[in-house]
């Protein structure tokens, strides 16, 4: 039997090496070098970024409270009072919005729900430690008319992450609520 003779090399010599693909320790090095660099440039928008949307989150849920509690006067005919609570089901008296807030009638106007049928709402905070919900002095619960109308001061709860205004709800004497964004900058 006869040996078929090789194919000749296509490199030159029969001993020359094949570059082999991949990546070097320098190129490798580079890469993770910038990549380190972006996440610590990263990094601390990042936190800001979810500070607020935490705080975006908490202001909505404070503005569907409102309108919630809104409609709820106008279409049930009787004066809705939203108040912070104090966990027991009744408004607590301050200014700290931070662990929940309710909704409920009232129709003798004392401002405090009689009894448990009269709840509409009791919202919990979202968890977030370090949220913090404050209403300004003049004015610290919100009751709305059946007419829908919620007379008094204008009333402006700041939502604020690590001591910054990030989110503010601010209720006029119509008792439309809207959200504005904070600076992240102005201290609560």
């Amino acid at each position: 039997m006869a040996r078929k003779p090789s194919p000749p090399h296509k490199g030159g010599h029969a001993g020359a090496c094949r570059r082999t693909s991949g990546f070097t320790l320098v190129e490798m090095s580079v890469t993770l070098a910038v990549l380190a660099l972006m996440v610590a440039i990263g990094l601390p928008s990042m936190r800001e970024f979810r500070a607020r949307q935490q705080a975006s989150a908490t202001a909505n849920l404070l503005v569907s409270h409102f309108a919630s509690a809104r409609m709820t006067a106008i279409s049930h005919n009787v004066p809705v009072v939203v108040c912070p609570s104090d966990g027991a089901g009744a408004c607590r008296h301050g200014t700290d919005w931070g662990d929940h807030w309710l909704s409920f009638r009232d129709p003798d106007g004392n401002r405090q729900p009689d009894d448990g049928n009269d709840l509409y709402r009791n919202e919990t905070v979202p968890d977030a430690p370090s949220i913090r919900i404050t209403s300004t002095q003049g004015r610290r619960h919100v009751r709305y008319q059946p007419t829908g109308m919620a007379y008094g001061t204008n009333l402006t709860i700041r939502i604020c992450h690590d001591g910054r205004v990030a989110s503010s709800v601010i209720m006029n004497n119509t008792g439309r609520a809207r959200t504005v964004r904070g600076d992240m900058k102005t201290p609560c």
